[in-house]
Formats: structure tokens, C-alpha cells, sequence
């Protein structure tokens, strides 16, 4: 069965040793006869420092242009993925990262700084915002502080072979999924690309047809009924970092008495209250939160693959689930109904 709904693809790798995620970058490129073009790619992790729950990143990221400027691809960190690095190998000259504890100041940066540049001249240009000087540390670090004496933010070089953690982004794909994988994991395999020890796949479906309070209440229904069942068939990565279940308050908004008469904006107004989390396994915020920047739902249980055809086998599994949402019909299931995987195959009339 072709695919056929708009779908980004993430996929978490791993370049060998001497390599790094600007290599992959590069061969799509250069295959492409296309650019490359450095981004801020921002990330955040908790933090050891009291009172300071969480350090917000800012890495090297690539993004593969076409010939006419057109988004292909990117390659870029994640925080996940550590257990195959040498957390003790030294940086890689000109690899860096810029951290604050408030992401707004990084978002300066991003506005302000030219991610081509080197780390001296990124934290440099921020302290001539503020008009203070750099501070020096010990092992290359960088800090710029305000009039008050305030941290703003702190540049250090990239350690621990960061540089070969690899996310691979597509661009949106509307048709040839199948191609275009192929020719990004081919060309990753070429360059001895491997997956990561607590790697995923992530599929992001464009949300424009789930954009209904009965749709989303099939979708939640049947998530939420079938995920283990789906976990299990796919083969979730234990060592995969960052999943979990929906809350319990999901659900009963979706079965509010009134949810389903609701206009979508209002029904999204209402479920923007629960401030889900993106990190469990089936992500709404996106079309919850930044409909009109990235309107997706991101299916995040994927195990981590280099195989087109596993990829796609379960695009179209995920492609069947949605467009049993979106029909008008509620979904139901029997109250002595075992919920696993054939169950689910037959609602869907899906034969894997």
C-alpha cells in the first residue's frame, strides 16, 4: 500500500569513529548538488546545579539545501543518545556548545550571533549586547555575564564525541517516502552510519485531517487502548530515553460529555489546559501548541531502523490508525475484548 499523508522522519544515528553528523550532512549535499548550512539546534537536560533544574543547549546542527535552496534534510545532537560515546574523549576542534538555564537568552543568540562563526566570536557578540567582557575558564570555556554580575550564557567546547551523535530529520515528504529514505539511509550506511544504542524512529503525520473533536477522541481511544499492544508489536527500544503514557486527564477530556459537539479551535483550547508533555509515546503537542509553526503528531515508540521497508511497514501501520480516527463513526470496543495487536489489525481491516 502507498503512503499517502505528509510525513517528516527522524531517525537517530550514530557516525563511526573520526566521523561526525556534518559528514551525513555533507554526502546528502553534495548527492543533492546541493549546500550545507549551519543552525543553532537547541536542546535541553537537566541540570546538577541547584536551583537550576534544567540547562538548555544550543549544538551544531547541518541542514541539507537543494540546488534551488529548497530544505532537504538535517542532521542534528540529541541529548538521548550517550551510551556509545566516550564520554572522556577530547573535543573535536571547532565543535562547541552555548548553555543558559533561561531559553530565551539562547534565542538571542540565534537571533544574534551567525552559527557559522566560531565559539569566540557567538559569545563575543552577546557580550557586546550586554557591554561586559568574556570571562575565561578553565578547559576553553567562555562566559558572558551582565552589568550585575548575572550569568547570561556559558560557551564550551564539544566533548565526549558529541559530535558523532547524528538525528537525521527529513524535510516534510508528501510523496516518495520510500525514495528519498533510501537514499538518505544509503548514503549513511555508505559512510558507516550505525543506529544508536537507545535510538528511535520517529514519524511526524502532518495533523491537518486530525484537526476534529471526534477524530481526536478515536485517536486518543485507540492509543491509549492498543499502545502497549502496539509497543510490543513494533519492539520499543527499552534503552529508548523519554516515553510514557498520556495522564489519565487526557483521556477524560476527550470524554467530556460536551468535547465531541466542540468547535476544533475550542476542543484545542480545552486540551491545551493539560500541558501535556512532548516526551511520552504519542506526542500532541504540536498540534496542540505550534499548529502554525509545525502542526504534526509525532509517533515516538519506533524502534531505531536503517531499513526503508521496516520504516514504511510501520508508516502504514500508523497511517491505517489515523484514518480510522478521522471517520465519523466513534470508536468502540467490546467490553470482553482483548486489546492486542490482531484485535487491533481487524478494526482496522489492516493485515500488517
Amino acid at each position: 500500500m502507498e503512503t499517502n499523508w505528509r510525513i517528516g522522519y527522524e531517525v537517530e544515528l550514530l557516525a563511526p569513529p573520526g566521523k561526525s553528523r556534518r559528514d551525513l550532512a555533507d554526502a546528502i549535499a553534495t548527492r543533492n548538488g546541493g549546500c550545507v548550512r549551519r543552525f543553532f539546534h537547541p536542546q535541553s537536560e537537566p541540570s546538577k546545579v541547584v536551583g537550576r533544574p534544567i540547562f538548555h543547549n544550543l549544538t551544531q546542527g547541518f541542514e541539507v539545501l537543494d540546488a534551488d535552496g529548497n530544505w532537504l534534510a538535517s542532521c542534528v545532537d540529541d541529548l538521548t543518545l550517550q551510551d556509545d560515546l566516550d564520554k572522556s574523549a577530547s573535543p573535536k576542534e571547532g565543535w562547541y556548545r552555548v548553555v543558559s538555564d533561561d531559553e530565551r537568552l539562547l534565542r538571542l543568540v540565534c537571533a544574534q550571533s551567525d552559527p557559522e562563526a566560531d565559539l569566540g566570536d557567538v559569545v563575543q557578540t552577546i557580550a557586546g549586547l550586554f557591554q561586559t567582557d568574556v570571562e575565561t575558564g578553565p578547559q576553553g570555556l567562555l562566559k558572558v555575564v551582565d552589568s550585575h554580575g548575572t550569568s547570561v550564557i556559558l560557551g564550551a567546547p564539544l566533548p565526549g564525541e558529541r559530535e558523532r551523535a547524528c538525528e537525521l530529520v527529513t524535510a516534510p515528504l508528501d510523496s516518495d517516502h520510500e525514495v528519498k529514505l533510501d537514499e538518505y539511509l544509503g548514503i549513511a550506511a555508505e559512510l558507516g552510519f550505525s543506529v544508536a544504542a537507545e535510538g528511535a524512529t520517529h514519524l511526524h503525520f502532518d495533523a491537518d485531517r486530525l484537526q476534529s473533536p471526534i477524530t481526536m477522541i478515536n485517536l486518543v481511544r485507540i492509543l491509549a487502548i492498543y499502545g502497549e499492544s502496539l509497543k510490543a508489536y513494533v519492539g520499543t527500544n527499552p534503552r529508548c530515553r523519554r516515553l510514557g503514557t498520556w495522564p489519565p486527564s487526557l483521556l477524560e477530556a476527550v470524554h467530556a460529555p460536551d468535547f465531541k459537539t466542540l468547535p476544533w479551535p475550542a476542543a484545542r483550547t480545552a486540551l491545551q489546559e493539560l500541558n501535556l508533555t512532548k516526551y511520552c509515546d504519542f506526542n500532541l503537542r504540536n498540534m496542540l501548541y505550534h499548529w502554525q509553526q509545525r502542526n504534526t503528531l509525532e509517533i515516538r515508540i519506533l524502534p531505531v531502523s536503517m531499513e526503508t521497508q521496516e520504516i514504511l511497514a510501520w508508516t502504514r501501520l500508523f497511517e491505517a490508525i489515523l484514518r480510522r480516527s478521522c471517520e465519523n463513526e466513534l470508536f468502540t470496543v467490546e467490553d470482553d475484548e482483548i486489546p492486542d495487536i490482531d484485535s487491533l489489525f481487524s478494526h482496522l481491516n489492516f493485515s500488517g
